[in-house]
């Protein structure tokens, strides 16, 4: 019995020796923009570099950015697949600042405001084949917008990798090359990627502020998505998205889902936009709930299909206030709260609150080109002119506000428990209108 003891206890040593040997050491390395060249990457002896540290880094360990300002050597890339292009299969120049390819690193600022990456290129930060790294902390600013019009450039660009974007400040990429039409984006998921994009400013950029492409799938939260070109927030070709509880702002565009994408899109505020607020188009497939459509130009949402044949795409929009929406000339929509172009048998709108505040805006100021001499009113609106006012609980009321900064119902208000009877608040009572309502809402 001793001797069968004293077997397995020297074997039990043996496999913990094992055990260590072969388990990953994942390490952390520091980098400080101002410490001297040479440094071996520790507390002590920072590396200089961003990209030295990324390049010395195995795969599952960490990278500290201590306050400073991080420049990029900007480097050509050429790439044989196009994000947006008709034909995928098209060459593509660019260039790119900082470079995470075939690993999985965690880049962390410990203060974004001064933590500060100046990309100097049009793919700023590029993740290739990275599945499992975060990018946390950090500002990241100063792109250059690539000649090539097809070039998909981004603050943040992640092709074949899975990504979680926390806590960042994406500001003014917004250098423009005027032969090209396009800007720089905010963060771009490309080919097959998975994004989790949570809590970040992205601010004055150069084009759309969230862009999805061929296959990417997104978890977008708690963003502040302001002043860009494009759309705050772009699901095409067949990317998939859920996105909840973002301010977008001062784009052309707000929210929309093209081409055949998925997207469900709930408790956000879109505002102070040119164009449209919410669209669906293509032959997409949109979830729009308990949102806020605010003071948009022209229309609040848009179902845009083909009029004519009565297909394009599908989708539910419930429990949304549109607000004050129709401020601007005619432009890519009607001036409406609600424009129904596709199939209203393949959309489904109740239990919304349409509404313009008479002493701002004048309720039928503007005729569609499509049917001249049928003024449109600030209600929901099929492709036949159609006043949904009372009808699928759709309602035509002033919403009340508490305030007009985080648009809370006051007590009085006509939206409260007026949604859908299907859905809920956090509290289980029947929801709310607006983005206050249902299980998507902040606490």
């Amino acid at each position: 019995m001793r001797f069968l003891i004293a077997v397995v206890a020297v074997f039990a040593v043996v496999l913990t020796s094992c055990a260590e040997q072969y388990q990953p050491q994942f390490r952390t390395i520091f980098a400080r923009a101002d410490a001297p060249r040479g440094g071996d990457g520790s507390y002590r002896a920072p590396y200089a570099d961003l990209q030295t540290a990324i390049d010395s880094a195995r795969s599952g360990d960490k990278i500290i950015l201590l306050p400073g300002v991080y420049q990029a050597v900007s480097a050509k890339y050429s790439e044989e697949l196009c994000g947006n292009c008709l034909e995928p299969r098209t060459m593509v120049d660019a260039t790119y600042g900082f470079l995470v390819k075939g690993k999985a690193l965690a880049i962390a600022g410990e203060i974004p405001d001064s933590t500060i990456l100046v990309t100097n290129a049009g793919y700023g930060v590029l993740f290739l084949d990275s599945r499992g790294s975060t990018l946390e902390g950090v500002t990241i600013t100063g792109g250059m917008r690539d000649h090539d019009g097809n070039a998909t450039d981004a603050a943040v660009v992640a092709k074949f990798s899975r990504v979680t974007i926390r806590n960042c400040n994406i500001y003014d990429n917004n250098q423009r090359d005027t032969t090209v039409v396009v800007g720089i984006g905010g963060i771009f998921g490309r080919e097959g990627s998975e994004l989790f994009i949570e809590n970040n400013r992205i601010i004055n950029g150069g084009w759309d502020g969230i862009a999805l492409y061929r296959g990417a799938k997104a978890f977008i939260s708690d963003n502040v998505i302001s002043k860009g070109r494009g759309a705050g927030i772009g699901i095409t070709w067949d990317a998939q998205a859920t996105v909840l509880r973002n301010r977008v702002s001062e784009f052309w565009k707000g929210i929309g889902s093209f081409g055949t994408s998925r997207a469900v899109v709930r408790n956000n505020v879109v505002m102070d936009c040119l164009g449209w607020g919410i669209i669906a188009t293509g032959t997409s497939f949109l979830e729009a709930t308990n949102n806020l459509v605010y003071r948009n130009g022209n229309c609040g949402f848009a179902n845009w299909g083909d009029r004519a044949e009565k297909t394009g795409p599908r989708g539910v929009f419930v429990n949304n206030i549109v607000y004050n929406n129709g401020w601007r000339a005619h432009w890519v929509c009607p001036c409406v709260g609600i424009w129904m172009l596709g199939n209203p048998n393949d959309f489904i709108v109740t239990n919304n609150c349409v509404w313009v505040d008479s002493n701002l805006i004048s309720a039928e100021r503007t005729t569609p080109t499509t049917e001249p001499g049928k003024p449109l009113k600030y209600a929901g609106n099929y492709a036949e002119i159609t006043d949904l006012t009372g009808k699928f609980g759709n309602l035509s009321i002033n919403p009340l506000f508490a305030d007009t900064l985080t648009f809370k119902l006051s007590a009085t208000s006509p939206l409260i428990d007026a949604g859908d009877s299907v859905l809920t608040d956090l509290d289980g009572s029947r929801s709310d209108i607006g983005i206050g309502g249902g299980n998507s809402a902040s606490k």
